[in-house]
């Protein structure tokens, strides 16, 4: 058993085919092919069973699942435990983040950060989820910060759930209900962000299962440009929980309960390399990140229960 057979089971597993493992550990097929039998091999059981669209663990690919994670775990922490022993001097520090991260929860971070580290050199680099998790696995970032990343490649540490909330201006006349149905919403001015994004895509569909369609007044390219019309009364939008802390404490702006949909949830992940230690510089910055996603929330801007309707 060897760890590179264990990353391609875990891969196979992650992307849902042979084919999409082998694109994501830049190898060929037959490659993917045979270390998965050079697995089953060594551990005398087969590890998937041929489904309809995707192969499916067998009982001993579900069993030995949870193990590959831990042993995967524990040969990075061996990595990073020898690392941490070698002479170290200040250096540079690469992030790369999702845009949201870079303009709502860095700059506190880097503000801690610096006055720790001085000498430390940042680079911090913004873009989508998918080019977050591009960075890191092609070395151009020691560590990344967006939404839902997963790699076999990648050790993930979810900081905490980031949900999208409906949010107006206080002052609005439909703002002043507490608790509403979708249906209600179809109605209302609504401000989406980001055409084909994750978050948008969310969004939509949150209508498009419930065979409404939302009255979308007004699209724009960014959260905060999203945020800003919402100040100023133009209508609602759904926004990151990371990016209305200020504006929900302040009474700026109020989130609204949908009380027959499911909330419209999201992690926030930072990753980082499995099989390339993590300088000091690095862990530096993990600990303040896991502190500042602890920080608690004000009242108002933690995401309301939520009540699921009889068809979901």
């Amino acid at each position: 058993m060897q760890i590179d057979q264990l990353e391609t089971f875990l891969a196979i597993v992650t992307y849902g085919g042979f084919h999409k493992a082998a694109e994501a550990l830049h190898v060929s097929q037959p490659a993917i092919s045979g270390r998965v039998r050079a697995l089953e091999a060594s551990l005398g059981a087969e590890l998937f069973t041929r489904g309809r669209a995707r192969p499916l663990l067998s009982p001993a690919g579900k069993a030995l699942r949870p193990h590959a994670e831990q042993l995967l775990r524990t040969v990075a922490m061996a990595r990073q435990a020898i690392h941490e022993l070698q002479p170290h001097t200040a250096g540079a520090l690469r992030i790369a983040a999702s845009l949201s991260v870079c303009t709502y929860l860095m700059p506190d971070v880097m503000q801690e950060y610096k006055s720790a580290n001085p000498k430390v050199m940042v680079h911090l680099r913004s873009g989508n989820s998918v080019q977050v998790l591009k960075m890191v696995l092609e070395g151009e970032a020691d560590i990344g910060v967006a939404r839902s990343l997963n790699h076999p490649e990648v050790e993930t540490m979810t900081l905490r759930d980031d949900p999208l909330l409906l949010v107006g201006h206080r002052a609005h006349r439909a703002a002043t209900k507490q608790q509403v149905r979708l249906e209600e919403i179809e109605s209302w001015p609504l401000i989406f962000y980001d055409r084909g994004s994750s978050d948008w895509t969310l969004t939509q569909g949150l209508f498009r299962r419930a065979g409404l369609l939302p009255n979308v007044v007004l699209e724009v390219e960014t959260i905060e440009a999203a945020k800003r019309m919402v100040e100023r009364k133009l209508g609602f939008s759904f926004l990151p929980q990371i990016a209305l802390t200020q504006e929900l404490r302040q009474g700026k702006l109020v989130s609204i309960e949908i009380m027959d949909a499911e909330p419209l949830r999201r992690n926030l992940d930072v990753i980082h390399p499995r099989l390339r230690p993590l300088a000091k510089e690095a862990l530096d910055l993990l600990a303040l990140l896991r502190s500042a996603a602890d920080t608690a929330l004000p009242a108002a801007s933690k995401p309301p229960r939520r009540h699921r309707s009889a068809a979901s």
